[in-house]
């Protein structure tokens, strides 16, 4: 069996956006976009579920995110943007954002290569506070190459006078 998120599900109060809408991927994706650095990452949103609490992002490979010129590698710094974004991004999808990172760690598995990675988050916790989630990034060719978990700032509701 698959864990799913702990606090998450369809009478969650984290579980939709301030306005009881479910964000749409055109609307998340819309905000990757209004970033100047996610937009040079080219961080495309290939799936999101509200639901399960998941989110996966895309982002190809360029020379500019090469370790060295011509290796075909993706240089750390890169991955730990995709990770930090995709985790940031899974608690914007179920929030409205923004979100701030608190915190996250990632541990390289092997060199990521090829023409693109995956991201894949999973929300283990949206409370109050502090969002808490997993991202697994994969090759082109399905090998997983790195493991991250973050922390992230939950948006606190606007407090009436």
């Amino acid at each position: 069996m698959t864990p799913g998120p702990a606090s998450l599900g369809p009478n969650s109060e984290r579980s939709k956006m301030p306005d009881n809408q479910y964000m749409t991927m055109e609307q998340l994706q819309g905000q990757l976009d209004s970033s100047p650095f996610i937009d040079f990452l080219q961080l495309r949103c290939e799936s999101m579920d509200v639901e399960a609490g998941t989110l996966s992002l895309r982002m190809p490979m360029r020379a500019q995110l090469e370790r060295f010129a011509g290796s075909g590698q993706y240089h750390g710094g890169p991955v730990a943007s995709l990770v930090d974004t995709a985790g940031d991004f899974a608690v914007v999808m179920v929030t409205g954002g923004p979100v701030p990172t608190i915190n996250f760690r990632i541990d390289y598995l092997r060199p990521s290569s090829g023409a693109f990675l995956v991201a894949k988050a999973l929300i283990r916790k949206v409370g109050r506070t502090m969002g808490v989630v997993d991202v697994d990034v994969f090759d082109d060719q399905g090998r997983l190459t790195a493991v991250g978990r973050g922390c992230f700032g939950v948006p606190r509701p606007e407090i009436s006078p």
